[in-house]
């Protein structure tokens, strides 16, 4: 890869990793049952390997949906007041592979503390409830959409743009 196409990955690997960073919760996208399409949001954490994590109440419908189907769609999107053209906002859309961590994995207490010091007590209160899930939403692949003519794929083993 030129020099120049190495600079044009690094800027826009940075900018669709600030684009997540400056979220503090992801859209969902899932598929019911009867395979109808459910939209809604969660606060996240995410670690070091890209792995995001949520956790939701199994009353939720998009819960129910992921621990059915094991799959969901996440997605950031540039604020509306952030942006000159509204039909050009930068966005990020990953498709992931859902798993339910288990509160015996070493994963559950540590990501439920990551949430806390992120999103205060309420994780705490949610804690005592019966019915939330700590979900791992692994991405299989992603997209970065940073305006018209913009797109990339994501490579989410070095999560890193790719340029063609």
């Amino acid at each position: 890869m030129d020099k120049i196409n190495k600079d044009a990955q690094e800027e826009h690997t940075s900018k669709y990793r600030e684009l997540i960073l400056s979220q503090q919760t992801l859209l969902l996208s899932t598929v019911t049952e009867l395979g109808e399409p459910e939209c809604s949001y969660a606060p996240y954490v995410r670690d070091q390997h890209g792995v995001f994590y949520i956790y939701v109440s199994e009353l939720a419908a998009h819960t129910k949906n992921m621990l059915q189907k094991a799959s969901a769609s996440v997605f950031f999107i540039r604020p509306e007041k952030e942006v000159n053209n509204l039909f050009a906002r930068e966005r990020v859309v990953f498709k992931c592979e859902v798993y339910e961590v288990q509160s015996s994995d070493e994963r559950y207490d540590k990501q439920l503390l990551k949430m806390k010091h992120k999103f205060g007590e309420t994780v705490d209160l949610l804690r005592s409830l019966p019915d939330f899930h700590l979900l791992a939403l692994t991405p299989l692949n992603g997209k970065y959409i940073a305006g018209f003519g913009q797109a990339f794929l994501i490579d989410v083993i070095s999560d890193r743009v790719e340029l063609k």
